[in-house]
């Protein structure tokens, strides 16, 4: 195959750009908001059936590329595929939709060209506006010249491709479903008192005897306390000075927000320090299998560190007593979501939950035995996501390395 193959076009040339379709004011259709796309993900995470009055109309097969900063920055990209044959559905104003165009592009290949980095890089470049409202120019995309292949390896070069994300994908559903059923555990033993008591049956039911505590009756034995109590140490993270460059490296992850949302292990990070950076840092370094919570603007994410890890201040990180105590907080924190972000609501528009609130919320605290008991039934569902996320990681890094080799051309696709 020669390269020669592939044809110099200007993509407004190759794709459609925001497609017209007939979709009448106040029909109720459905619509994707710009909050079900996550960072660098091709599926979108739902919708909701609503009004349709204004707003970005497509169809499945359609790629949505957010044009607004920080989204379009924070890779908000993905691929339509919830709706049914011929349906319209509608989204935020803020997508950019693109199509194929008959016999000249491929609709999974246009969603690979539009995460590739050439295209992305386009794309923040051509932003205009005011400051925290600049947008991509959909007239700059439709300009960009490329080199296209043609229609059969565009196909094949998006079979890779999507062959390693659907992979990715599956690995997320089973871990979805194995997280569903580790919360479900979870509240049968610690919210409605079902643990099994030494005959395997059900504590509570079975009427197990319960006292009287500020939060309510517990089982007895149990106790009640603050959250700074029944840890060892509740550590605020620490931003080293970015103007520093020597406080960056590779040895230590730096954990921020963006490296929790959708993971219970933070297996890789944007940044990481280097050893003065970590020096500089003093008593913030948090060892292995600590909690950490998201406590400012994104409040009440949780997530679980796999090594000797910084975060910044936007985060607070729990050091545990007990091994066998990490599963137990890790549930007990995600169920506290909503009041975490009642504690952060403090008329300011920045939700805020400071280290000396958060350390002080009180919890219930189960005997050793009904401890050990739980982490022994839990345990196993934590190796098997953690297991694949791993696996997630070196797929993610083998889609991402021959991403931009295969849509320049570098590496070429054998065709049949």
């Amino acid at each position: 195959m020669s390269f020669k193959e592939w044809m110099e076009v200007e993509l407004g040339e190759v794709i459609l750009f925001n497609p017209r379709e007939n979709l009448k004011k106040g029909s109720i259709a459905k619509k994707i908001g710009m909050d079900k796309l996550e960072p660098f993900s091709r599926k979108i995470q739902g919708f909701e059936e609503t009004e349709f009055k204004s707003g970005t109309k497509f169809r499945n097969g359609d790629t949505l590329l957010a044009r607004i900063t920080p989204c379009l920055e924070n890779g908000k990209t993905a691929q339509v595929r919830i709706l049914d044959k011929n349906e319209v559905g509608f989204g935020s104003t803020e997508f950019i939709v693109l199509r194929e165009k008959e016999n000249k592009t491929v609709n999974d290949f246009i969603y690979y060209l539009s995460i590739s980095k050439e295209f992305r890089n386009i794309a923040i470049k051509s932003m205009t506006g005011t400051s925290g409202r600049q947008r991509a120019q959909k007239d700059v995309l439709e300009k960009t010249v490329i080199r296209l292949p043609l229609i059969e390896e565009q196909k094949a070069i998006a079979n890779i491709l999507s062959t390693l994300d659907e992979k990715i994908e599956t690995n997320n559903q089973i871990n979805k479903k194995l997280e569903e059923m580790a919360q479900t555990i979870f509240k049968h033993w610690f919210v409605d008192f079902e643990f099994p008591n030494e005959e395997g049956k059900p504590y509570k039911s079975i009427g197990g005897e319960m006292v009287e505590s500020e939060m309510g009756m517990i089982p007895k034995g149990w106790e009640v306390g603050s959250l700074c109590d029944l840890v060892k140490e509740i550590v605020t993270g620490k931003t080293p000075s970015t103007k520093k460059e020597e406080n960056y490296g590779t040895i230590y992850p730096f954990i921020t927000i963006p490296d929790m949302h959708g993971n219970i292990f933070v297996i890789k990070t944007e940044r990481y320090l280097s050893e003065t950076g970590n020096k500089s840092q003093i008593k913030k370094l948090i060892p292995k299998n600590s909690i950490m919570v998201s406590c400012i603007a994104t409040v009440g994410l949780v997530s679980i560190n796999l090594s000797s890890a910084h975060t910044n201040q936007q985060i607070n990180s729990i050091v545990l007593k007990k091994d066998e105590d990490l599963y137990y907080f890790y549930e007990y924190l995600k169920l506290m979501n909503e009041k975490l972000r009642a504690i952060g609501s403090t008329g300011s528009t920045t939700l805020n939950v400071n280290k000396r609130e958060f350390e002080k919320i009180k919890y219930i605290y189960p005997t050793t035995k009904v401890m050990k008991k739980f982490y022994g039934v839990i345990k196993s569902n934590f190796e098997m996501v953690k297991q694949r996320q791993l696996e997630n990681d070196v797929l993610i890094n083998t889609r991402d390395t021959l991403l931009p080799k295969l849509m320049s051309g570098e590496i070429r696709v054998p065709l049949e």
